[in-house]
């Protein structure tokens, strides 16, 4: 008897294609390619080589995501809108300006530490390795300056910076991008840059400095 499952009977497809996924996701058809390849979705090929990735495993990154974002608690929306943040509070003089860092690579972030301590002795820099991590730092420490990689495992850091832009916490947020892609690499990410001041990774160190001191005078007025 071939049984069929509850979503099949609804006429929801057991899989997606890339493109899909990544419409579904909010995210580049290359950040879902990754995903894939890091083994955090689950896809074959087709016989004519057409890349299929499992509903499920979509599903169930999703559920990860929406857990992460409300804090390791189940995402349950409240009447009338989203669970409310706590208002961000800023920094009381003498107090360190708060920094998060989301890098998964160990060179840029023993980098930016050190470029950080250097330049700008006055921040408390958090690190996050991961997109998934960094939304549920955020939310936990409401940074004053926050500083993003758009090559991320998990989430890509334009995707999350579109689904930090949904947060009023946010508005009150420095925000630069890190990023070792040139401008033509960065097309598919152009949705969420627009407007960022970005910082080419081979120019890191020459560039960060000046404008973590720009982010640091605007908080300061």
């Amino acid at each position: 008897m071939n049984m069929r499952t509850t979503a099949e009977v609804a006429g929801i497809p057991p899989h997606y294609t890339t493109v899909e996924v990544a419409k579904l996701l909010g995210m580049a058809v290359r950040s879902v390619q990754l995903m894939v390849d890091r083994g955090e979705l689950q896809a074959w090929k087709t016989s004519g080589g057409h890349r299929r990735i499992s509903r499920e495993s979509v599903d169930q990154w999703l559920r990860t995501r929406a857990t992460v974002e409300a804090g390791g608690r189940p995402a349950v929306a409240a009447q009338g809108g989203n669970p409310a943040e706590p208002a961000r509070q800023p920094p009381r003089p003498g107090q360190p300006v708060r920094a998060l860092l989301i890098e998964d690579s160990m060179h840029f972030q023993n980098l930016m530490r050190l470029l950080v301590q250097q330049q700008a002795p006055e921040v408390e820099l958090h690190i996050a390795n991961d997109g998934i991590t960094g939304l549920a730092l955020y939310g936990q420490i409401q940074p004053s300056i926050l500083i993003v990689d758009i090559l991320l495992p998990d989430i890509d850091g334009a995707t999350l910076i579109t689904t930090l832009r949904s947060r009023p916490q946010f508005a009150h947020s420095k925000l630069i991008v890190v990023t070792s892609l040139d401008v033509h690499e960065r097309t598919p990410y152009a949705f969420a840059l627009d407007g960022v001041t970005v910082i080419y990774k081979p120019r890191l160190v020459s560039e960060l400095p000046g404008v973590l001191r720009t982010c640091l005078d605007r908080e300061a007025a």
